[in-house]
């Protein structure tokens, strides 16, 4: 390096040809001599492969599924179709069902024989799926707890009791029931194109849902007697039969959630006549169910951009007081739906409006049903809640397709095609806290924006609990934000998945895991996938592209059974950025994100011609963290005028402009361009005086492992600041460390790094360095003053090489 510097300071003594020749040699020497010292003082260090491509972790495409993330030419799946009649007895708290199932075999597989689930399976202590859990004597337990626990185990009474199961002449067809998994026999093998008829009576005694848990059952209220049914799991259903998995008959746990066949249902529901149902799909005959009073509200309500109550809440309080004993059919239909539900209870107020999908004109019946305990709640809230998901949705997928989307309270929380249950009551005053409302607002969002995943994009649920719930809670996330500014997100922003992060590695597990195995459902099903796509929209890929991608991946596989490598190729496919690292890293990985600024080194311009070897002074400067910082999601929002539901008129003083690849960013003083190579050009007027120049090299440490862009700012004396990011990429050739050089002509206060907390890095004392005024400990960098008469052979005056800024 010395010897370097003398010639290329010094060559009047030779020829200015050999000068040349020499100059060339030496740069070769040098470039290679760098690279080598790279080598060895990094050795292995790119043995952990986070930027290879996936290979053979996906699945190999084929006819049925394609490399780019897209349903193939030969893509296909079976149907389903149902006609159920259920009676619901309410004293006796049974439900008894007769349905006839039609299959369609689309596959090119030859059956032998059928699977259906019988979810109900699941409460009985003898027929459920023995999937059990470690256990210690508990302090207190309860007398039914003892009795259902105690050996020998008593049967509970609760599960499928199946009276018959025949073909359409009333065949007896041959079955067997493994826990929660029922197989049929067919006579004949099921051909390709081929569809067969059967039919299936069967009851089940209806659990008590509060006491003994679950999605369905019933609710008693003590103090008027009366009884809210929500019917979910409650009939028969067909078992996903797929190309990448034959026959999806894994058992029902409680936990991992369903796969299903699309299919048309006709609903007949025998119910006490002063009950209210609401299911899946349209109501054929609200004319003969309803009041004319009643009736007259609905149909205003088809016509209605605001909220009518169809059953008043008078007409509710005045219904639970009395039992009717006759009865009342109310009828179903719903086309290109995976299941079905429904709700029956004297008790129910409920609202509705008509609101219009935008994106494809089809108008929807958003409505609301609830106990009076929750009227307070939502009848302000519920319904429009209701609406706005589904507009929210239709923009960042595909439009809503269907024409009725339903809200219920039931004190919980369930999804199904076209209606929800919920939770939302007020205190007997009918007063309620923040906390309440926002979470209450915030289960509606979620469970109505399931229509779209998985009841629409119909992915496995019982293999890949993520699939649903993650994506699903990432647009929850995106619709709370354009309900209110403030909505206090649980799930999305990075920041919020740091505790989780943190945790021992022996904690943590791939988000590529099955639902049955997870220990930290919550965060690693919802808020880990929903995270991770909440940062490659906003810090990775950006809003646009990102946008773009997603929704194909939801129009490609609207009605369809996606897989997880489905998804990934799609999301490539369609926006030309190689996510494998990230899925790598976020998907199939538990690495947490930790970057770490470790040190940073300083060095001021030495104009002295006399040839030196400049000297370093390493050190770093500990400081605490900002504790203020604006959120990533809410600041974009801002920038693009979204317009929220609510409107509370609030402005963010922070701004932040995030650009990289040579885009401009915004200095309270002056524009500046970040170039490239990550160096801050000087303005115009200092080009002749660098004189004021300082060159920082910030070493950066990988210590999470979970490679992330490196996003800085730099706030300077003056009070302006600098923004900068590099990629991801910049990790791919060494995965514990990189360094980063940039150059300013004014005075380097403080480096923030990740200042919006955009990558979820889990340790915020390392992102922090401050420039403690010590300037005797700045080096000296050479800028050679070329003589005039080199100037014509094209070497400007004053410019750096990079060369003679020594590197260690």
């Amino acid at each position: 390096m010395i010897v370097a510097n003398f010639i290329f300071l010094y060559p009047d003594f030779i020829e200015y040809k050999e000068y040349m020749k020499i100059k060339t040699i030496l740069l070769l020497f040098c470039c290679n001599f760098f690279q080598s010292q790279q080598i060895q003082n990094n050795p292995g260090s790119n043995h952990g492969n986070k930027f290879e491509q996936l290979g053979t972790i996906l699945p190999t495409p084929n006819i049925y599924r394609t490399a780019s993330g897209a349903p193939g030419e030969r893509y296909w799946q079976n149907k389903a179709d149902y006609n159920i009649k259920a009676f619901l007895d309410e004293d006796k708290k049974i439900l008894q069902g007769s349905e006839t199932i039609t299959y369609h075999n689309n596959s090119s597989d030859n059956l032998d024989y059928l699977w259906l689930q019988l979810d109900e399976n699941q409460q009985s202590n003898v027929k459920n799926a023995d999937f059990g859990f470690s256990s210690t004597l508990p302090k207190e337990s309860s007398v039914e707890k003892l009795r259902t626990t105690q050996l020998p185990v008593l049967d509970n009474g609760y599960g499928v009791n199946l009276m018959k199961v025949v073909d359409e002449n009333g065949k007896t067809l041959p079955y067997i029931v493994n826990k929660t998994m029922m197989r049929i026999d067919l006579p004949k093998p099921l051909k390709k194109g081929e569809k067969i008829k059967f039919s299936i009576d069967w009851n089940y005694n209806i659990p008590d849902r509060i006491a003994k848990g679950g999605r369905g059952g019933y609710e008693y209220f003590p103090e008027d007697g009366n009884i809210l049914f929500t019917m979910t799991q409650w009939y028969p259903r067909m078992c996903v039969y797929s190309d990448f998995h034959g026959w999806q008959n894994h058992q029902f746990t409680g936990r991992g959630e369903f796969a299903l066949a699309f299919g048309k249902f006709s609903v007949e529901m025998n119910v006490p006549a002063d009950h209210i149902v609401a299911g899946t799909g349209e109501c054929k005959n609200y004319q003969q169910v309803l009041s004319p009073d009643q009736y007259k509200r609905y149909q205003q309500a088809e016509k209605s951009s605001e909220p009518i109550e169809i059953v008043t809440l008078d007409e509710a309080t005045k219904a639970e007081k009395s039992k009717s004993k006759d009865r009342k059919i109310w009828k179903f239909e719903a086309e290109e739906v995976r299941d079905f539900a429904w709700t029956s209870s004297r008790k129910f107020i409920w609202d509705a409006m008509r609101v219009v999908i935008p994106e494809n004109n089809n108008p929807v019946m958003a409505m609301s049903l609830y106990p009076k305990e929750a009227y307070h709640l939502y009848r302000k809230f519920s319904t429009k809640a209701v609406a706005h998901t589904i507009k929210t949705y239709s923009e960042f997928t595909i439009p809503y397709p269907y024409p009725v989307a339903q809200s219920i309270e039931a004190a919980n929380g369930m999804e199904y095609p076209m209606i929800c249950f919920n939770y939302g009551r007020t205190e007997k005053d009918g007063t309620y806290s923040e906390a309440i409302k926002n979470g209450m607002i915030g289960v509606i969002i979620h469970e109505v924006g399931h229509n779209f995943f998985p009841m629409i994009i119909n992915s496995d649920e019982r293999q890949w609990s993520w699939m649903d719930e993650g994506l699903n809670t990432f647009v929850q996330f995106l619709t709370e934000y354009t309900w209110d500014s403030e909505f206090p997100s649980r799930r999305g922003p990075a920041y919020a998945i740091v505790d989780y992060m943190k945790l021992p590695k022996n904690q943590l597990e791939p988000i590529m895991s099955n639902s049955e195995n997870i220990a930290q459902f919550g965060p690693n099903a919802y808020a880990k996938p929903a995270t991770g796509l909440n940062i490659l929209r906003e810090t990775i890929m950006g809003r646009e592209l990102f946008d773009k991608a997603f929704k194909i991946y939801a129009k490609r596989w609207a009605f369809r059974h996606p897989e997880p490598a489905d998804f990934f190729r799609t999301m490539e496919d369609a926006s030309g950025e190689d996510l494998d690292w990230f899925w790598r890293g976020w998907f199939f990985g538990t690495d947490p994100v930790d970057i770490s600024i470790d040190k940073v080194t300083i060095a001021t311009p030495d104009w002295d011609t006399t040839p030196k070897s400049p000297k370093t002074i390493k050190y770093k400067v500990d400081a605490p963290l900002k504790n203020e910082f604006v959120d990533i999601s809410k600041k974009r929002n801002l920038e693009q005028n979204t317009k929220y539901f609510v409107d509370k008129n609030k402005d963010l003083q922070d701004f932040y402009y995030q650009y990289n690849r040579g885009k401009k960013t915004v200095d309270t003083q002056k524009e500046y361009s970040i170039n490239t190579d990550g160096t801050a050009p000087i303005s115009s007027q200092d080009k002749n005086n660098l004189e004021n120049i300082t060159g920082y090299q910030i070493d950066f440490s990988n210590k999470g492992g979970m490679p992330m862009p490196i996003i800085l700012e730099f706030s300077f004396e003056d009070g302006s600041k600098l923004y900068d990011k590099s990629s991801a990429q910049i990790w791919r050739q060494n995965e514990q460390s990189v360094s980063k050089t940039y150059y300013f002509d004014k005075k380097l206060k403080s480096i923030q790094l990740d200042p919006m907390r955009e990558t979820a890095d889990i340790d915020v004392t390392n992102n922090f360095w401050s420039n403690d005024g010590t300037q005797s400990s700045i080096s000296k960098f050479q800028i050679y003053k070329q003589q005039q008469k080199n100037i014509s052979r094209g070497e400007s005056s004053g410019r750096m090489n990079p060369m003679q800024v020594e590197q260690k």
